[in-house]
């Protein structure tokens, strides 16, 4: 399983520091590595701490990228369980602090793509506004999709093409990581909504992840003032990596396709399929955040490592 890292600089890494700086929230990342995923009473109960002290030390945790959660069924209703994003965080004062090793990357925004077939409810907007018309598959059409920072749609597929940057350098790739932030899609919101999200590179399905919910208890980090509260406001951000050993999802092993049934040498660019499709076991549609929305404020990343 690979290492994932979290190198900072002095300067781009204030608010991890930050964060760091408070001894019980260097023990809950530390808690969560020894023992895996906990929901906030377990580890306020680890570390005999109050459940509201320890609620507002996950939340900066997460607000700074340290911790992901997830919304699962509980006995009663629904709890929230944490996971460690990062193995390793590191500090450095060179001038390449963004990765342990040297990495091709490339940041496509959520509207910028290349093809698409989706089924209503369905939709996109930008910072400012919603793009065209809701619920209208033609909408996915419209010159200012390129503006989207937000998409759904309850069925069906959007394309992405990536320029293949390590081939054109002659560079081998170790590992393809794509990350993005995804949720369900139900009218409304429900923290209980599963939906299996599935993504693919050059036509090989790579793994699918089930998202929990559509979640809408509070507003994104990122999402709009102008976004109404009972839509959509965040989802998960997950990482999907391929390596010669397949592939994993938050570092869990997933699927046996690995880098060798992608053929990357042989495609001047990478394809990414993200796809709810017919077949799936739990059909619960898809939310793809991307810059100015939801938690994290990205677009969708693919990753070379070479």
């Amino acid at each position: 399983m690979s290492t994932r890292f979290l190198m900072i600089g002095p300067e781009d890494g204030k608010e991890v520091l930050k964060c760091l700086a408070a001894p019980a929230r260097v023990s809950m990342l530390e808690l969560l590595h020894i023992r895996g995923p906990l929901n906030v009473n377990e580890i306020a109960e680890a570390l005999d701490l109050p459940q509201s002290t320890t609620s507002t030390h996950l939340n900066l945790l997460e607000e700074a990228g340290l911790i992901r959660t997830e919304v699962s069924k509980a006995r009663k209703g629904s709890q929230k369980v944490c996971h460690a994003v990062h193995e390793e965080i590191v500090l450095s004062f060179g001038s390449h602090a963004r990765t342990a090793e040297e990495a091709i990357e490339v940041a496509m925004p959520v509207g910028l793509y290349s093809g698409y077939e989706v089924f209503a409810p369905c939709g996109m907007c930008s910072r400012e506004s919603i793009i065209g018309y809701l619920d209208s598959p033609d909408t996915f059409l419209a010159p200012d999709r390129m503006k989207a920072g937000l998409l759904w749609f309850t069925r069906g597929y959007v394309d992405y093409q990536f320029p293949n940057n390590a081939r054109i350098k002659g560079a081998e790739v170790k590992e393809l990581e794509v990350v993005l932030e995804l949720s369900s899609e139900v009218p409304g919101t429900s923290d209980n909504w599963p939906s299996d999200i599935t993504l693919s590179i050059n036509g090989k399905s790579i793994g699918a992840w089930t998202s929990p919910g559509d979640f809408g208890d509070r507003r994104g980090k990122y999402t709009p003032d102008w976004w109404k509260l009972r839509g959509s406001q965040y989802g998960v951000l997950k990482c999907f990596r391929v390596t010669e050993n397949g592939t994993f999802i938050d570092g869990m092993h997933v699927s046996e396709t690995s880098l060798s049934d992608l053929n990357l040498l042989e495609h001047r660019s990478i394809r990414l399929r993200i796809e709810v499709p017919e077949t799936a076991e739990h059909p619960g549609g898809i939310n793809i955040f991307g810059r100015g929305f939801g938690n994290y404020d990205q677009d969708i990343v693919l990753r070379l490592k070479t």
